[in-house]
């Protein structure tokens, strides 16, 4: 087999060291190094030393990040590896031999690296990252609230449509304060919500102790810590999106996407689109393309291959989001698929549908335009027309096509 590099590194990273093969035309060589910086930076004098042009590593959870750092100051190449494409790829594959298996693979031109984005985007993706554990954080704090409220028999999510709204805030902080009165606390509604006053006096009678009163203080307490992250998180992430803002503007005009998914997006995949060679390749390094599993001749169902699964989740929930809306092709789609597959299988559809058109925008610059909801029902009726004239014409019959409609 044809050499593709002559000095290769293969390193196998680990969380407490690193095992670095070299393969040069004078040999090979093996060493390992601890993950402590002044150790990396002997590895990185040690890879240069040896004049290697190119490196490879599996990307192992967080491990591999700090190496990175280092070496993309110097002018080497570096692939990351996704690990399941070397383990696809037959041979010894051992502990052991992991750093020169790497190499060998890579001194071969058999491995293919990763799209990583530069510092500055991986920056910004770990902010973004940060900020949806913390929205997500909110989400379970706010259901733990729900529990304990429950336990004491008070209904008020029964009621309300947002237990951290206005409303629901003002009557979580009387009963902390030891208030037990349904009327006094229905009497603290707002709004909309004055409507409703007898069956809120109903939920609101309960049995609450002492118990439950510091639960509650505890978790509206971190609530409110949360409010504060996210919101500091929201003002760095709205700085450093400020070179991007003409490009937020055009995903905002898809139905489903909001400011935050918008930047969750950019976030994840920039706005350079040469780097995907097409919509597919985009959307199956997101996890959002089906899966093929055939034999025999017979396609066999498949699931969706492994990918960004923080680009997906925003994606699907942005396709839940695009089901609401009215009188659009998403919306359109989803209805359509949810009726024969159900609707997890629709939101992946539409969340895939979604990231192609994100593709596209992207890479001409030019908004969505909106088919509207009768677009697939029209192209599916222009094909029938086709495909019966086409059968007509074959029988030495000549056809005219007049629409039935005034």
């Amino acid at each position: 087999m044809d050499l593709v590099y002559s000095h290769v590194c293969g390193l196998d990273v680990h969380k407490k060291n690193v095992v670095a093969c070299i393969i040069t035309p004078e040999g090979k060589e093996i060493r390992t190094f601890s993950t402590m910086t002044d150790d990396l930076i002997a590895l990185k004098e040690f890879i240069k030393a040896k004049g290697c042009s190119v490196v490879a590593m599996e990307s192992t959870g967080s491990y591999w990040k700090p190496i990175y750092n280092l070496l993309e100051l110097e002018s080497i190449k570096i692939l990351l590896v996704n690990a399941k494409h070397i383990k696809n790829v037959p041979g010894r594959k051992t502990d052991v031999k992991d750093a020169e298996w790497i190499a060998s693979l890579l001194q071969h031109g058999l491995l293919q690296g990763s799209f990583v984005p530069d510092r500055e985007q991986r920056e910004l993706r770990e902010l973004v990252r940060y900020r949806k554990s913390l929205i997500e954080e909110k989400s379970r704090e706010l259901n733990r609230i729900q529990k304990v409220l429950e336990g004491a028999n008070i209904k008020l999510s029964s009621v309300v449509s947002d237990i951290n709204g206005a409303s629901s805030r003002s009557i979580l902080e009387a009963i902390i304060n030891g208030e037990e009165n349904p009327e006094t606390l229905a009497e603290l509604s707002q709004g909309k919500l004055k409507n409703k006053m007898d069956e809120l006096k109903r939920a609101l009678k309960g049995l609450i102790n002492h118990h439950q009163r510091m639960l509650l203080e505890i978790q509206l307490r971190h609530i409110d810590y949360l409010d504060e992250e996210i919101a500091k998180l929201d003002e760095e992430i709205k700085n450093r999106m400020l070179p991007f803002e003409k490009d937020l503007a055009l995903l905002d005009t898809i139905p489903g996407v909001g400011r935050r998914t918008a930047e969750q997006i950019i976030a994840e995949i920039g706005t350079n689109m040469e780097q995907f060679p097409s919509a597919a390749h985009l959307c199956s390094w997101a996890g959002l393309c089906p899966g093929h599993n055939e034999s025999a001749g017979k396609q066999r169902s498949a699931r969706t291959r492994k990918g960004n699964q923080k680009l997906r989740s925003s994606l699907i929930e942005a396709a839940r989001a695009a089901s609401r809306a009215k009188d659009t092709y998403l919306s359109s789609q989803y209805h359509r698929i949810a009726a024969r597959r159900g609707a997890n299988r629709a939101a992946v559809a539409v969340a895939h549908s979604i990231l192609i058109i994100v593709y596209h925008i992207l890479k001409r610059k030019q908004p969505y335009i909106e088919l509207g909801p009768t677009y697939y029902e029209e192209k599916k009726r222009n094909m029938i027309i086709r495909q019966s004239l086409k059968k007509l014409e074959s029988l030495g019959l000549k056809v005219t096509v007049e629409s039935g409609m005034s």
